[in-house]
């Protein structure tokens, strides 16, 4: 295992709500990296984003794969049950990307459908368009690609998370959700990080996002973002309609109009930044409505 890496211990992952799925590791440059693979069928691969884990998945995985789905949910390096390196310096974008390219290639997808939201969004798509022969469908939830502007409320963001390395993450999800969050659902999203060194990634995630367009990631998310507007197969564009992050209708537009094959945005009411933890029965109905 890489030096200085912190591995949440198991325990704290026992007996979470709503989350029965048995645990999968792949082992990526010496670290032990967590996915939960249910189902069969067409496959449906979720992106999570910051600062939370493949968790967020859990009201979307049933009904997909009660429709016939293949779900798929990975942990990145420094969240859920993946294991954390604690140097804050070692997380980049290009390694996240490298770590999801590493962790999904030996699955054998085809015809795949790429769920992404948050930071999900930039790794989720650069694998998407890097892999479109395995992939099928986009669905895009409050997100974007970051190529040196952001929005005020991601600026606060941004403000906030460096001046607090030791990340609140239950208060974060509690205040990024439309919804009150029970106390046992909350300490799902907090399992995985007991010490302040084992949020280093979290940690890391928002200033990870270039600011200015020489910043590191903007050229990567420039391209991705090119080979979107190239992209003719079906794209579903769904965002939440009070998110300060992502503000509807203004975020999901960009990829309305960037991309061929997107439909009209949907608008996910009732929801805030984590919109899968507010509605994510909702957003599941929609996308099969919609593959069908």
């Amino acid at each position: 295992m890489t030096a200085e890496v912190f591995r949440t211990p198991d325990e704290r992952f026992e007996n979470l709500p709503g989350w029965p799925y048995e645990p999968r590791y792949v082992d990526v440059d010496g670290l032990r990296i967590h996915y939960v693979d249910e189902g069969a069928g067409d496959p449906v691969v979720c992106f999570h984003g910051e600062p939370t884990w493949s968790y967020l998945y859990r009201k979307m995985i049933p009904p997909l794969v009660s429709a016939g789905h293949r779900v798929i949910c990975f942990d990145y390096a420094g969240f859920g049950r993946s294991d954390k390196p604690t140097d804050r310096g070692w997380y980049t974008y290009d390694r996240h990307s490298a770590i999801a390219a590493a962790v999904l290639g030996p699955l054998e997808l085809r015809a795949a459908t790429v769920v992404v939201q948050d930071w999900g969004g930039p790794i989720g798509l650069r694998w998407a368009v890097d892999n479109d022969d395995r992939v099928s469908r986009l669905v895009i939830l409050n997100t974007g690609l970051f190529t040196g502007r952001v929005s005020r409320g991601f600026l606060a963001w941004r403000d906030f998370a460096a001046r607090n390395p030791d990340l609140p993450v239950g208060s974060v999800l509690q205040g990024a959700t439309a919804t009150e969050l029970a106390d046992d659902v909350v300490a799902a999203y907090e399992a995985p990080f007991p010490t302040v060194e084992s949020k280093a990634g979290a940690a890391e995630f928002p200033l990870l996002v270039p600011t200015e367009p020489g910043a590191a990631g903007a050229t990567e998310m420039a391209a991705v973002q090119e080979s979107l507007g190239r992209w003719e197969k079906p794209a579903l564009i769904a965002f939440s309609d009070s998110d300060p992050v992502f503000p509807y209708p203004k975020s999901g537009t960009v990829f309305t109009d960037l991309i061929p094959g997107a439909g009209e945005q949907v608008r996910i009411e009732g929801a805030a930044h984590f919109l899968q933890e507010d509605q994510g029965e909702k957003i599941a109905a929609h996308l099969l409505e919609w593959h069908s």
